[in-house]
Formats: structure tokens, sequence, C-alpha cells
């Protein structure tokens, strides 16, 4: 085949595959077979590697993924991502209006509504037909660029169609989601290997696009609604014909909009979709996005600080459903916290059958006033289990007891406490209570703390149960002998069956390499990994930046921890009491004899001149020539610190625009000095 040949060959494999990967993906048909599909991508994956000059940015190949991303890097948004302003009541819409015939003096207008979904936003910018670049919300004025992440994306055209006519850069944006049928299999997927089940479809379509790795990221089945075409060339004068224009163009476009001529069919489109949102609509959704079609007028009514004033969001208050509750059943926390849960007739809601509800604590029970065989009002917010609103008293039948809340451990039968001021019951039987033991040990394998992959619950209670681990530093002991062939048990969704699964080979290579591979996990990770109560991720940090060594925090008294910034009196004193005891002081010494990082090495040459020796600073509002990561940054590199919290300590607040009035009111107060970012890089001889 000669190069020409080779050329148009590739070209119409493109063309047919582009049309194939549409019609499937966004119109739901499948013109050829599975095995047809992969044969045209198998001959361009042959022809491209035979002909690499003709392997183009935008071809199918492209959306499998395999770039590896040290960092994203920050991109200024050419046009502003401004959040928009929302409103739950019919009156407060009204006004809207009114303020939009005001703003407008009368002149007539329309309005133009679609369906917010819940998902992820991001700008596509294309040149001359192909997409250059995908960026995220960010801030508003500065995003990352996820590029990489947004090709592999089926409904995100690597180039649009080439009989429309576009401007020769434009950018589109749109909602990155998890559709929630693949949600719903991928948690059932999960729930079978004995994984731990994501939460809701917005933050793992979130967390996937943060993903260094794009081809885990192709692996997820993202999907990517269209709402909006942006121009410096005066290609449309409404909404509607931008719309219109992207659709024509191959974007993936929801077709719920609607042209509204007034108000009134503004709040008839609001009804319309309130129920059948749930059944005809892929993605979750919260409310409606109402715009003034035109753009002169849009123009024209311009911006508040934050928000566009020729547009709103409609909020859907959340969807209630009543039920009987059937019982309360009790969880235990690896902290020993004791949660109630709701066992209730199963309902649909939202568009799911709810059979589970979240009761918090004995202080909600009881202000719910609840009893065993009460009817319910149950609502659903973002995340899995929702949780009981109220009660129909007027529905309650007669004879039915108060409830008492459980004095002892249903895992462990240990008689539980209550600290004076708090809500939360405890099982005090740290060591010896199985929930509380394995869920230390699954809180130290998470990504943000050691990140050990492949050690899914059902695996670390197989390891329990065969008395291979204990506690967190026997992980460090197993060998692959350990782990080949492991039986656990994968119990059913009534826990009274089960089911024997075994550990395989290649999962037990991977387990053991994982382990080891954690050992080069820094300390303050490490340190967030212990589940020290009150410890969070960003406190770990803090200590750990403080300290610099494990064995120098395990010896710091009360009044050391207190002046470490931003750590409390609860923190300190949880800190200290997990220092103090025995077992704890003997896993430490395990822990860095299993060779694990447990200190900061100071480095060798300090880069910056140390101007900011030993000053504390408070970052807040948007700044224009480094952004607030690289604020931080250039803040530690000359000896400062960064705190969140203005107080009589604090030397500095790093003022940006939009900085919220309360820090500035406060900062006043203190006589705080506040200074721009233009001064602050003055400060370190950085204003270049």
């Amino acid at each position: 085949m000669t190069r020409e040949q080779a050329k148009k060959t590739i070209e119409e494999l493109i063309e047919k595959i582009d049309y194939y990967n549409m019609r499937y993906y966004q119109d739901s048909v499948s013109e050829i077979s599975d095995q047809e599909f992969d044969q045209l991508m198998k001959k361009l994956e042959d022809l491209e590697a035979q002909f690499p000059e003709f392997k183009y940015p935008y071809s199918p190949t492209q959306r499998v993924g395999g770039t590896i991303t040290g960092q994203f890097e920050t991109v200024i948004h050419k046009y502003p991502m401004l959040s928009l302003s929302n409103t739950y009541s019919e009156e407060e819409l009204l006004d809207f209006d009114n303020r939009v015939a005001k703003g407008l003096n009368g002149e007539s207008y329309e309005y133009f509504c679609e369906l917010k979904f819940d998902g992820v936003a991001i700008s596509l910018w294309y040149e001359n037909g192909i997409l250059r670049r995908a960026v995220t919300r960010g801030d508003g004025i500065r995003g990352d660029d996820i590029t990489a992440n947004a090709k592999t994306i089926k409904t995100i055209p690597l180039r649009v169609k080439k009989n429309v006519s576009l401007p020769r850069e434009f950018e589109v944006r749109g909602e990155v989601f998890m559709p929630r049928k693949e949600f719903e299999k991928l948690n059932k997927e999960r729930e079978k290997r004995g994984e731990d089940l994501f939460a809701n479809p917005r933050n793992f379509a979130s967390g996937t696009l943060k993903l260094q790795d794009s081809s885990i990221v192709a692996g997820r089945r993202l999907d990517c609604y269209m709402y909006y075409f942006l121009s410096d060339e005066e290609v449309i004068k409404t909404h509607e014909e931008g719309i219109h224009l992207i659709e024509k163009a191959g974007f993936n476009v929801s077709p719920t909009y609607e042209k509204c001529a007034d108000i009134h069919e503004v709040l008839a489109y609001i009804k319309k979709w309130e129920k059948r949102r749930f059944e005809e609509v892929p993605v979750d959704t919260d409310g409606i996005v109402i715009k003034v079609n035109s753009i002169e007028q849009q123009r024209r009514l311009g911006f508040t600080a934050k928000s566009p004033r020729w547009a709103i969001a409609y909020k859907y208050k959340p969807e209630n459903a009543r039920t009987k509750l059937k019982g309360i059943t009790f969880q235990v926390g690896r902290t020993g916290a004791i949660t109630p849960v709701a066992e209730l007739e199963p309902v649909q809601l939202a568009g799911t059958t709810v059979k589970r509800a979240s009761l918090h604590n004995a202080n909600e029970i009881e202000r719910l006033g609840l009893r065993i065989g009460d009817y319910v009002f149950v609502e659903k917010g973002g995340d899995i289990i929702p949780k009981v609103t109220g009660v129909d008293l007027k529905s309650r039948p007669e004879g039915l007891r108060e409830f008492e809340f459980i004095t002892h451990c249903p895992e462990c039968g240990t008689e539980l406490v209550r600290k004076e001021g708090e809500a939360q019951h405890y099982c005090p039987n740290e060591d010896g209570c199985p929930p509380q033991v394995m869920g230390r040990i699954e809180h130290f394998i998470q990504r943000s703390a050691m990140n050990i992959e492949g050690l899914g619950p059902e695996t670390i209670r197989g390891l329990l149960d065969k008395g291979k681990i204990h506690d967190v530093a026997d992980l460090y002991t197993l060998t692959f002998d350990d782990l080949n062939g492991l039986e656990f048990k994968i119990y059913s969704e009534k826990k009274d069956d089960y089911t024997i699964r075994s550990l395989r080979e290649k999962s037990a290579k991977n387990i053991i390499n994982s382990i080891e591979r954690s050992k080069s996990r820094p300390f303050d990770r490490l340190l967030f990994g212990l589940g020290i109560r009150y410890v969070g991720s960003t406190v770990a940090e803090k200590l750990a930046s403080y300290f610099k060594d494990i064995r120098k925090l395990a010896e710091a008294d009360y009044e050391e921890l207190i002046n470490v910034p931003e750590i409390g009196e609860m923190i300190a004193q949880s800190v200290q009491a997990w220092f103090a005891r025995e077992k704890n002081k003997k896993l430490i010494e395990r822990l860095i004899r299993y060779g694990l990082k447990t200190k900061i090495e100071e480095e060798k040459e300090f880069e910056g001149n140390r101007k900011l020796d030993g000053k504390t600073f408070v970052i807040s509002g948007v700044f224009n020539k480094v952004s607030r990561d690289e604020l931080k940054e250039l803040i530690k590199k000359h000896g400062g610190r960064v705190v969140s919290s203005i107080s009589s300590k604090l030397d500095y607040l790093v003022a940006g625009e939009n900085m919220g009035p309360a820090k500035k009111q406060k900062a006043q107060q203190l006589s705080i000095t506040t200074i721009s970012e233009d001064e602050f890089l003055d400060m370190i001889g950085e204003n270049d």
C-alpha cells in the first residue's frame, strides 16, 4: 500500500468509526456487530503503526488512554466559568424574572431551559475543528488541563464534523458524568469482588477525572453532555442557536432542553421534569437551568461578582417517600462509633429502591421520636444511604413502644460508653471488636493513606479469620504463600448466606508488590493511615511537617502539640492519648523496623532566600499571576507557613479578588497586615 492509499484508508476508517461511535453512544443504536467494529479498529491501529505520520490526534485509537500525568497543568480560562445563583422557590424565580424585565427596560425576551446535571463541569477548547484542550472548572478563573483524560470519553468529539461552519477557535462547555446504570453496575461488580462501594456517581466522575493514568479513566465508562457554545466571533444570536450548532457539529446534547416564551412556560417546564427526569434521563439531575435566550440581552444584563444576571438554577427539593420502619440495626465503625440504621419496607425514591436510611445517633432517634412500626418520611441526597426526616404521627399504630438505644456493642458485647458532650456512643473494645480492627486496616490501606491496592474488605476479613493479620503492621509480614489461594467469604445481601472464593496467584502477587511499594509513602500519609481520632489528612500533614519524626511526635507533651499551628485542644489530647498506649508504641517500632517512612528528611540545600522565616500567611480570593497552590509553595519555599484561619498570631493576609468579606473584616479587627498579590511577590523578590 502506498503512502497516499494509506492516508486515504486511515481517514475513511476514522470517519466510519466516528460515525458508529456516535450512533452507539449518542443514539443507542448498534449498526454493526462488536466483532465488525473491533476489526475496523484493529485495521486502523495496524495502519497507524505502519504509517505513524498519519496517526492523527483525532483518531479513535487515541481514546484508549495511556498517558501518565505527573501533575495537571494549571490553565487560565479565556472566559471565566462562573457559578449560577440558585433558588428552591417559585416566588424567587418570579423575582428573578422581574429583575430581568427591569434590566431590559420592558423589552420582550424569552428563556431557554435545560436540566441541571449532577456531574463535573468541563471546558473543551477547539482549534480548526480539533480538540486541543480540556480544562476543569477549578476556581472559575483557572482550572486543570485534563485533555488526556477527556479524550477517553467516547461522546467528546476529537474532531468536529466537517460539514458544519464553525469559527477557527471556539469553546464548548458541558458536564462529565457517570450514567446511573453504569454506576450501579460498577458497584455490583465491586461488591462481588468484596471491594468498597463508591458513594455516588458525581464523586466517582470527579475522582476519575483527577486520575494521573488516562488508561484507567478509559475503562470507567464516563459520559458527557454539552450545553454551551462560546467564541470571539459572533456566529450565533441566541443560546438556542448555539445548542443547535454544537448538535450539528457532533457534540452530545441532552434532548431535554426547551425554549420558553415567558416565566409561566418555565414553571410548566419545571413541573414537567420533576418526576420524568428519574425515568428518562440517564444521569442524576438536581434542578433546572434557566437562561435568557438572546446573547445580546445577556451582555446587557451582565454579571455580578459571582454569577450572571441572565441565568439562574432552580433546585428541586429532595424527594421524599413514606414507608414503614421495620427495625433499627447498628453498625460499628473503625473508631468504635455506633451508628443506628433504619431498616425500611422497600420504597421507590428518586429512581431507586430504598431499603435502609441513616439515623446518625441516639439524639437523632430521640429528636424524631421513632418507634419500630412507625411510618416515616425518607429523603435521598447525593449519597447511597438516605436519611429519615420525620414520622407520620397521624398514621402511628397504637401500642408502639418508645425505642431504647442499645447498651452493649452488637458485635462484641462490650458495654458502650458515651462521653460527656458527645452525641455518639462508642464501643471501648478497640483490640477485640472485629469491625474496629477491620475498619482500622481498611483505613490504613486506602488511596489517601498507604494506597495498598487489591485488599478488599472480604480479603481482609479472610486474613483476620485465618489469623494471618491482627493489626496494620502485620500486613508487612505477609508472604505470597499467605495470600495465594486464601479463601474468604462473599456474603449475600441478606448476610445469612455466603459463597467461598479464593485469591488467585496474580492477585496475590499484586497485593505483595503493592504492600512493598507502600513503604515509600511519605510520613504524613502513614500518620493519617494510623487512624488517630481527629487526625485527618490535613492535620497529619501539619503534624508531620512540624515534628518531622514520629518518635518526636510520640514524645511531645500537650503544650508542644497545642503550639502546632491549627492544632486544637481535642486533637492534642487525642494524639497524646494514642501514643501513650503501650500497644501503639510497639506498633510504631514495628513499622519503623519494616522500613516505612516515619520521618521527613531535611533538605540538603534550601531553595529559597528564607525572607519569610517564621512568618504565617492566610491566602484568600482569586489571583491573576499565580494560582493559590503556587502561592502556598512560594511561601513554603521562602521559609513561611500557610494556615487556614485568621487569628491574632497571623502575620499576613494575602488578599486576592473576590475575597470573602468576613475574613477581611476579621483581619481589620485584629490589625493583621493585608497585602496584595503584587506586594507579596515584591516581598520575596519574584514579581517579574
